[in-house]
């Protein structure tokens, strides 16, 4: 996947079948959907693909215990049947994980267990395994860092868990493997119209080498998450407010403060939510909230009370109480929920389903949605182009399609860090054999490697060192401090790759350090 190979491809063909805007989790299963059913496939991504939301979840592959509560059965199912299907299409990042809710009141053990019942019995054939209830003793071997005073005993239930950004550039690369065309750091400025105020294509500027395109297509996509008003205003200025983004934050943790394999799940926080703490790349994730923010942003930065909200849940719960200094990386995210018809209300009343809306002019736009349920909401919303007759009728493939990258199962040994990679591990250690040099680490206290940025920069579209450092080998993520150390180094790497100059690896390395800084609660 190079991106001068892609961006040539924008010189020799006329017209596309399907251009899609935004490369998101949306967005990415869209041009994998359309490419595999044998569609002209163009995906345009105005920054790096997981830029914004898509690489700030939760971790989590699940069908939403929370959304069980509330009765919203279909959204539970459909994320329950997704959810088995990634872990076996992309075995090398989706796998089986195991929670434990503690019980402080005697009735909250048969109370969730039976819930929990009902969760396993929707999941039908590709349920991960059996909840039940367990006693005081066999949860705080499960959780030996519970909070045990009044501790009655818990639940163990099964959802699934990933890694959001390495699954977004799988998919890219999966499209490009199916004939499709993916650019990132192509943003789209205007859309192109015929006479009969119709969708007929897209105005892109290049933001690496400044070249405008206009781009004709008989499909267009909006995928862009929570700026899906900003090309529905290109579309029409007076387009009513179709999405409201709420912030979720996260905060991560040596694991230290919950050792083991298994997750833990707060079921009902002081304010009604749930709460997750969830062993991740050895490091353990604590979140999230769930808050309306006025506006879109590509950078958002956690509130002040989010970061108490968080901290002292964490604390009620955990032995070891975490401190402002403890957290190693803060990331917040906003998710791209669908408005409701009246204005107001919380984001509980928000739905978290997904919705296709159809302008006028023959946009398309997909609004809601998460990570779990990406492939079906694809499926739905290439399939909503061949209802309105704008592409001929081809039957979904992704279903079985089996994503770059994917292993048996079997074959992924999760004790080494670049289990991640999946099937393209042997290539990335003959770069290391092949040259000794890129076999060092890029950071003394972290297994990541030299030859991974190399890797990064040739076959994952690798731009920025932002992109390497947050989204290919997640270490801003895992370790805000360390990512700053080592930028200088991967900026280095990247510009001899790259044929960039001394000024470029100063510029980034400043630009990157920047960033990084608002990844951290205490200053570097």
């Amino acid at each position: 996947m190079k991106r001068n190979e892609q961006l040539s491809n924008l010189n020799t063909t006329t017209e596309w079948d399907a251009i899609i805007i935004g490369g998101g989790a949306s967005g990415l299963g869209a041009a994998v959907d359309a490419s595999t059913r044998g569609y002209k496939t163009l995906l345009l991504e105005a920054h790096d693909f997981a830029k914004a939301t898509s690489s700030r979840a939760t971790k989590l592959l699940h069908g939403g215990v929370r959304y069980l509560a509330q009765g919203d059965i279909a959204l539970v199912k459909e994320a329950l049947r997704e959810r088995g299907l990634l872990e076996r299409n992309a075995s090398h990042l989706a796998k089986k994980q195991v929670f434990v809710i503690p019980n402080y009141k005697w009735i909250d053990g048969p109370f969730y267990t039976i819930g929990l019942k009902f969760y396993d019995m929707l999941s039908k054939k590709l349920s991960l395994g059996k909840s039940r209830h367990i006693n005081k003793q066999k949860t705080l071997e499960m959780l030996p860092t519970v909070e045990p005073k009044s501790l009655c005993g818990g639940v163990i239930y099964y959802d699934g868990q990933f890694d959001d950004s390495r699954l977004a550039v799988n998919l890219a690369q999966t499209a490009v493997e199916n004939g499709g065309t993916v650019i990132n750091y192509m943003k789209v400025i205007g859309l192109l119209k015929n006479d009969a105020g119709q969708i007929c294509g897209v105005k892109a500027k290049d933001l690496i080498n400044g070249n405008e395109y206009e781009i004709k297509g008989k499909a267009v996509f909006n995928a862009t998450g929570v700026f899906t008003n900003e090309i529905l205003n290109m579309n029409d200025p007076n387009h009513k407010k179709t999405v409201v983004p709420s912030q979720g934050i996260h905060l991560v943790l040596d694991k230290s403060f919950l050792p083991g394999d298994n997750a833990l799940m707060i079921p009902k926080t002081s304010d009604g939510r749930v709460l997750f703490a969830v062993p991740w790349h050895n490091r353990l994730v604590v979140g999230t909230t769930d808050v309306l923010v006025e506006k879109p942003s590509l950078e958002p930065r956690a509130l002040e009370k989010e970061i108490e909200f968080v901290l002292a849940t964490a604390g009620q719960y955990l032995t070891k109480k975490p401190t402002r200094k403890d957290v190693l990386s803060i990331f917040a995210g906003q998710r791209p929920l669908a408005a409701p018809d009246k204005d107001g209300g919380s984001t509980k009343e928000v739905s978290r389903s997904h919705k296709i809306l159809v302008s006028d002019s023959g946009l398309m736009s997909i609004i809601g949605g998460k990570w779990t349920t990406f492939r079906q909401m694809a499926e739905d919303f290439i399939d909503k182009a061949i209802e309105l007759g704008k592409l001929p009728s081809k039957e979904c493939k992704t279903v079985n399609l089996s994503i770059h990258g994917n292993v048996p199962a079997s074959q992924v040994d999760r004790s080494k860090h670049n289990y991640i990679y999946g099937s393209d591990i042997p290539a990335i250690q003959k770069l290391e054999q092949e040259n000794p040099d890129l076999a060092q680490k890029i950071h003394p206290n972290h297994n990541y490697t030299k030859a991974e940025i190399v890797w990064a920069v040739k076959e994952e579209m690798a731009e920025k060192v932002e992109d390497i450092l947050a989204r290919r080998v997640r270490l801003l993520f895992i370790d805000a401090r360390a990512a700053i150390d080592c930028a200088e180094e991967v900026a280095r790497i990247m510009a001899k790759e790259l044929g960039h100059d001394a000024d470029w690896v100063a510029k980034e390395t400043e630009e990157f350090k920047t960033l990084a800084k608002g990844y951290l609660l205490v200053n570097y």
